[in-house]
């Protein structure tokens, strides 16, 4: 049990008691929830960290501030009670607090600068400028800034509306009142206006306005109880305390007067160093005496501090960042072919600049007579040359106006297109009610948009196992104490009981409500009550105990927190008898090495044992051990601690060496084993990650043992399964240990067998792999196994194992985790998914998505993965067809008008092609559409592999779709051409009816891949054409415009009906007879799924399987 801040809080009453005994809580702070305190707030992309040291030990520079030495030039100084001398010198940041990004005046060149950071955009600008020089004025210049006005307008007006949102929050929170020392007497101020320096109080449920040291609380023992959800996510209640010298002053009648040396503002919320002088005594302070803000006071009356770090120099808003930003692997691979595309896009206006050239010169001589190319200007006596600045020159400007006139080969409404579907796939994830988590109350979150469809293509998950495969609800099984097995017998009347000393032993039933930062201590804490050892009260200085109905006072003398070097803690407890002892617990690794087997060697070795079977049945287990101190030992031990808690330089190294040289030669007294339940479906939700080509890894701190035993239980190992454990203390010996694994791999690829090999491999054999030469061999190793297990692994390990694999190979990652050991991990992978847990919400407020159970990665993968990454991999070729059919039609035209860059289509359905007429479509089939049910996705998880394989998209179907594009183009342009070939039909009804061609292709061509028709889909599709149609005469009614009732005319003949009939069926013939072809000839797994679909009932009357094709590794 972790005795150094465990503290009983009354539900019952806000008064606190010292020797309350009824229902109550208790708080304790978790070892395994410190074991990576040094480790949460690393910053992974701004240096290259060392993956292979246990602890990051070996790279000092990844540590934050709180947990790097405090030099004299990094202190911060604050007089208590005298603001006006703190903020003298250096004046220290208000408490005002801003998170809103725009000011009225900063918002349009804020906002426009954060935009144009898309290079489509900086593409789009440059064409609308030079459509405004009158040399390349091709289309008016009011139309030609119309498409990137609205994009720009839209995406404005979203950042305007979340801006405000933003506005109005931060208004509420600095205009909260607060009570502030001032003149000798609190009086309410706003949040805004408290500065470093000021007395602050605050009432039970108040919210915490800043960073503040303690000075006084209502409890008589200095002890406040503080709820932190709101800066970490646990609800737990946990403990913070005022130092004595303070505790008894009133800040209205004992003025105090003092200054607190503390550390400069910084990220680590679980880490803060500082001492405090005060009427000439030096006092240490730490993590236990500050409140952060956010906080919010609960069962304390009031409590008093001083403020030290405000506004936004405050833990909690310089953690407001969120998690680094992420790009979509898809949308990767289209800014390559948008490369292309533009790459193409050249080579046309190349070509019609040449052709230009080339028909100048042909017609050099004629071009002072000819009919529609005026070369000289005869209105003035002195003839001059009109409009004509030679050969070079007109080249250049008809490259220029090409680029103006086939700009949108490049789709500038593609991507907020995708913002758009991103949002509505969103929107069905978030609602979708199998992914929500009745227990939690939660739903599945959506916290990166950017990245739905990369859901559909992952090949590795990496997985943590406490609270993420497990339930992180612990339940007490097994103890051994002096090398007694006490595991407890049940019968079927009785109960549970253990045997003691010829006495049988049974649980009472619980009298006292604890809580506790971790879920471990509660489960050892419970266990003690029911069992007769009751924790009744605990204040900073000592804590008592109800022992089989006799209550002993313990005094708590100190306590050496757990740290990731030793990897255990100890506390110091001075015994009813006078007598003083160290109590260590920790893991049986760190253990072991500094018990004295002098003394009790037959325990040890029965105590090793009792561990080895509890690891083997899967449970978490702790090795306590306990030793007595002499009085010089423990005076020693107090003078050295006393100087280790004051020091302002190297005071974490040295309370480590204090804590080394007082942790030894102990008596080991026993073990204690904690059951922490696989969660509701995981097995399924392996195996069905499993069955869709997933390769699934498990990456935890917990013991060998209990990883294999969790392996076995998740499904996740099997017995047919040869295991390759490497568990080995050198470099030598590693590198031998993944040579004979690889032969072992060799031997299975023989029998083409790989799925039976499972790699086990602990975090000591990680130090001397990771960031070596031998990462290449474990790369190799565990690309041929089937599972991988790593066990005892750092948080900075779990993340080297994933660049492990994510700089190797071009498969998706995806990390999923539920704690503050899981966030560097989780911000590696490609994809990061928080398990909202019991643990808090670091790794949920790192991620990228957030759900309540490991189960649901089964539906978020099979399911919306695969639908996602279908519908946008659609989208983008189709997208790509759109406007690059209406780009060649208007390129061929080019090549018949003596390459002039006159366009028949009117400069407003250019223009509105690609914003209005074809847009909506697209964005509702892309949220909408499935092309497998649900049913049939989790029926068949192999068809999860089409995303892994990018069947939807890819460099071959990009090429098809330009090549069906250019035969489309032409059908388009050349059926209209020779069917009113020699006819007097002007260029602006030709252009209609190649405007309405267009319209009517794309959209049929879409309608014919919709699988699931909607009301939505069919208005979202014949709608379009219909509005189509209205533009189109809307635009032929206005007389300024050019083509005034062409539409009219146009349509009232015969020819002009069979043409728009005739080019759909030319156009569209030669896809639906290939698509049927292939089809039929070469089906793929979707296609063979979703005629089972079809054919669901009679498949199943008939007894017969879907057989679907070989898995391409």
């Amino acid at each position: 049990m972790n005795l150094d801040d465990s503290q009983i809080v009354n539900d019952n009453s806000q008064q606190q008691s010292p020797n309350t005994s009824s229902q109550g809580e208790i708080h304790s702070k978790s070892w395994s929830a410190n074991s990576v305190q040094e480790l949460s707030f690393v910053n992974l992309g701004s240096k290259r960290l060392s993956h292979g040291s246990r602890g990051g030990a070996s790279d000092p520079e990844g540590f934050s501030v709180s947990h790097r030495e405090i030099n004299v030039e990094d202190a911060r100084l604050v007089y208590v009670n005298d603001a006006l001398k703190t903020n003298e010198r250096f004046e220290f940041a208000g408490n005002s607090i801003r998170t809103a990004k725009y000011s009225v005046f900063s918002f349009l060149p804020r906002n426009l600068f954060e935009q144009f950071h898309r290079v489509a955009y900086i593409y789009f600008l440059i064409i609308a400028i030079l459509n405004q020089l009158p040399q390349l004025a091709v289309f008016g210049r009011g139309a030609s800034i119309l498409p990137l006005s609205i994009v720009l307008l839209v995406t404005a007006i979203k950042d305007a509306y979340e801006d405000w949102r933003r506005h109005r929050s931060d208004r509420i929170e600095n205009n909260r009142m607060s009570s502030v020392l001032v003149n000798d007497r609190f009086e309410q101020k706003k949040c805004k206006d408290i500065q470093v320096g000021e007395i602050i109080k605050f009432s039970a449920d108040d919210t915490i306005p800043s960073d503040i040291v303690l000075l006084s609380t209502s409890d008589p023992t200095g002890v406040a109880y503080i709820q932190t959800i709101n800066l970490d996510g646990e609800s737990n209640l946990k403990t913070r305390y005022a130092k004595q010298e303070t505790l008894s002053r009133t800040p209205e009648k004992d003025r105090i007067n003092g200054v607190i040396k503390c550390e400069k503002p910084n990220r680590n919320i679980y880490g803060f160093h500082a001492t405090m002088e005060i009427d000439g005594k030096r006092l240490s302070l730490g993590p236990s005496n500050i409140v952060l803000r956010g906080c919010v006071l609960k069962n304390t009356n009031w409590a008093i501090g001083v403020v030290v770090y405000a506004g936004r120099e405050t833990k909690a808003m310089l953690n407001s960042s969120g998690a680094p930003s992420k790009r979509s692997r898809l949308e990767t691979r289209m800014n390559r072919e948008i490369i292309l595309l533009s790459i193409f896009l050249v080579a046309l206006c190349t070509a019609v600049s040449v052709c230009a050239g080339v028909w100048l010169i042909r017609y050099e001589n004629d071009l002072e007579i000819l009919q529609f190319y005026r070369l000289k200007d005869y209105s003035e006596p002195q003839v001059k040359n009109y409009n004509y600045s030679g050969l070079g020159v007109e080249v250049f400007f008809t490259f220029l106006m090409s680029v103006i006139v086939f700009q949108i080969m490049i789709p500038i409404s593609l991507y907020i297109s995708m913002e758009l579907v991103r949002v509505g796939q969103a929107y069905f994830m978030i609602r979708d009610d199998k992914m929500y988590d009745e227990s939690s109350n939660s739903r599945f979150q959506c916290r990166a948009l950017n990245i739905n469809e990369d859901l559909g293509q992952i090949k590795y998950v990496f997985s943590d196992k406490t609270g993420t495969l497990t339930e992180n609800k612990m339940e007490f099984k097994h103890a051994s104490i002096f090398g007694v097995d006490y595991s407890g017998e049940k019968t079927d009347s009785d109960g549970y009981f253990i045997q003691v000393n010829e006495q049988i032993w049974r649980p009472k039933m619980k009298l006292v409500d604890y809580q506790g930062e971790s879920p471990d201590e509660q489960a050892l804490v419970y266990a003690a009550a029911a069992y007769g050892f009751m924790l009744m009260e605990r204040t900073s200085g000592h804590i008592v105990i109800d022992i089989q109905g006799e209550r002993q006072r313990f005094n708590v003398l100190g306590m050496h927190e757990f740290d990731s070097d030793r990897k255990r803690m100890s506390v110091i407890l001075g015994y009813p008898n006078g007598t003083v002892k160290v109590i260590v617990k920790g893991a049986d690794t760190s253990m072991f090495t500094i018990i004295d087997n002098s003394f009790s060697l037959d325990i040890t070795r029965a105590t090793e044992s009792h561990l080895q079977a509890y690891s083997s049945i899967g449970l978490r287990t702790l090795v306590v051990g306990i030793r007595e101190l002499s009085v010089p030992e423990f005076q020693h031990w107090q003078s050295a601690y006393e100087t280790a808690s004051t020091a302002v330089n190297g005071r974490v190294a040295l309370l480590r060496k204090v804590a080394v040289s007082l942790e030894n030669n102990l008596e080991i007294v026993g073990a204690s084993a904690i059951e922490d339940r696989l969660q509701t479906g995981v097995p399924e939700a392996i195996e069905s990650l499993r069955k869709a080509d997933i390769k699934v890894w498990v990456l935890t701190g917990d013991k060998q043992e209990t990883a294999i035993s969790i392996g076995y239980s998740s499904r996740l190992l099997t017995s047919n399964m040869s295991q390759i454990v490497i568990n080995c203390n050198s470099k030598i010996s590693c590198g031998k240990s993944l040579e004979d694994g690889l032969i072992t791999c060799k031997n299975f690829v023989v029998s083409d067998d790989l799925t039976s090999i499972a790699l086990v491999i602990d975090g000591t054999s990680l130090v001397y792999i990771l960031d070596t030469e031998l990462e290449e061999k474990l790369f190799q190793l565990a690309s041929n196994c089937a599972v991988v297990v790593c066990c005892r692994v750092a948080p900075l390990q779990k993340a080297g194992i994933v660049a492990l694999i994510k700089n190797r190979t071009d498969d998706m990652t995806l990390a999923i985790g539920d704690g503050a050991n899981d966030v560097s991990m989780i911000q590696m992978a490609d994809v990061g998914i928080g398990i909202s847990g019991q643990e808090g919400r670091q790794a949920v407020m790192a991620s990228d998505f957030a759900m309540g159970q490991f189960r649901f990665l089964v539906p978020l993968l099979l399911v919306h993965g695969h639908w996602n990454y279908q519908r946008m991999g659609y989208m983008i070729l189709y997208n790509f067809y759109r406007n690059a059919v209406f780009v060649l039609v208007l390129f061929w035209y080019v090549l018949f008008t003596g390459f002039t860059l006159t366009t028949a289509i009117t400069e407003w359905s250019s223009v509105l092609y690609s914003v209005l007429y074809t847009s909506l479509p697209t964005i509702v089939i892309a949220i909408l559409d499935k092309d497998l049910s649900r049913r049939s996705l989790l029926k068949y998880p192999q068809l999860y592999g089409a995303g892994q394989r990018h069947e939807r998209y890819n460099a071959r179907l990009f090429w098809l779709t330009i090549a069906d594009t250019f035969w489309q183009s032409i059908v388009v342009f050349y059926v209209p051409l020779f069917a009113y070939w020699k006819t007097d039909i002007d260029g602006s009804s030709v252009g209609d009816l190649w405007t309405l061609a267009v319209v009517f292709l794309v959209n049929i061509h879409l309608g014919m891949d919709v699988i699931r028709w909607s009301w939505v889909s069919h208005v979202s599709i014949w709608g379009s054409i219909f509005v189509t149609c209205v533009c189109v005469i809307a635009i032929d009614v206005i007389p300024v415009l050019p083509g005034y009732w062409a539409i009219f005319d146009l349509a009232s003949k015969g020819s002009f009906w069979i043409c728009l009939l005739g080019i759909q069926i030319a156009a569209i013939v030669p896809r639906f007879g290939i698509k049927m072809f292939m089809q039929h000839c070469n089906p793929s797994d979707i296609q063979i799924a979703r005629e089972a679909e079809k054919f669901g009932n009679l498949i199943e009357s008939t007894n017969q399987e879907i057989e679907m094709n070989t898995t391409r590794r």
